[in-house]
């Protein structure tokens, strides 16, 4: 295992509507790794998302950031340690770009400071890796998609938590964005000893830039471990509830599903 503990889960198990989604989870996220959530849609990947970051209650079982629980601590310090990414983001007020990244910082900052000249600069520098330098003054409501994703995640960086709870980070992007946002995540995480659990639905962009996944079945039950283990055919089969063919190119694997 890499680093100490960062969130670990006690025999979690997740209920809606009287359905059982998350069965008995055991999970340990430690500093430096990198992390799937894999299953079909409605398993239950982003409702987990959200109880670990205590957004949502727990039908039985402990969450703990560090050893500490997480119903014990206060919602900023969680916010020091988690940094949720929402499947889709939607902005309550109307701002600009730089106004909204800035939010970022809110969990640093003290009751009525402002943000430094530093943390203005690392919002610069920040909108420029996601391809948004000069867009500083422009309206939210006026971003494409994709823009607006890439205005996520620079908002959620500039936060700096230890790990990221990132739903479908490279939704809404192009080809060349997705490539450019996985590996700006992958470099912040090696960087800044950070860590990284990400609800995804391309395979090989998983293959690529996860070590660790969590899959999460139809019955509840999951399955995790090292990226090169369990992405095997007959898993990612019965995951899928659908055949997944496994193809290496040039030293690479990519995984492809039977029409």
């Amino acid at each position: 295992m890499s680093g100490p503990s960062l969130l670990r889960c006690e025999n979690l198990c997740i209920d809606i509507g009287g359905r059982r989604l998350i069965d008995n989870l055991n999970l340990d996220i430690r500093h430096g790794q990198r992390w799937a959530v894999l299953g079909m849609n409605g398993a239950g990947k982003t409702t987990l998302l959200h109880t670990l970051a205590g957004l949502l209650p727990t039908q039985q079982g402990h969450i703990y950031i560090q050893d500490q629980a997480l119903e014990e601590m206060p919602r900023r310090a969680i916010a020091l340690k988690l940094g949720l990414l929402f499947q889709d983001q939607q902005e309550l007020f109307p701002g600009t770009v730089m106004e909204t990244v800035l939010t970022g910082r809110h969990p640093h900052l003290k009751a009525w400071q402002w943000e430094s000249a530093e943390d203005r600069n690392q919002a610069h520098q920040l909108l420029a890796r996601v391809d948004l330098a000069g867009y500083e003054h422009q309206q939210v409501t006026s971003l494409s998609g994709g823009e607006r994703r890439r205005l996520g995640l620079a908002t959620v960086l500039l936060q700096a938590p230890d790990l990221l709870l990132l739903d479908e980070p490279v939704n809404h992007l192009d080809l060349h964005h997705q490539q450019k946002m996985m590996q700006l995540l992958a470099t912040t995480v090696e960087q800044k000893n950070a860590s990284l659990l990400m609800v995804m639905h391309d395979l090989n962009l998983s293959a690529h830039y996860c070590d660790h996944v969590l899959m999460i079945f139809a019955d509840g039950k999951t399955r995790q471990g090292c990226t090169r283990e369990l992405l095997q055919e007959e898993i990612l089969s019965e995951l899928y509830q659908h055949q997944i063919r496994r193809l290496n190119h040039k030293g690479r694997t990519f995984f492809i599903s039977d029409a």
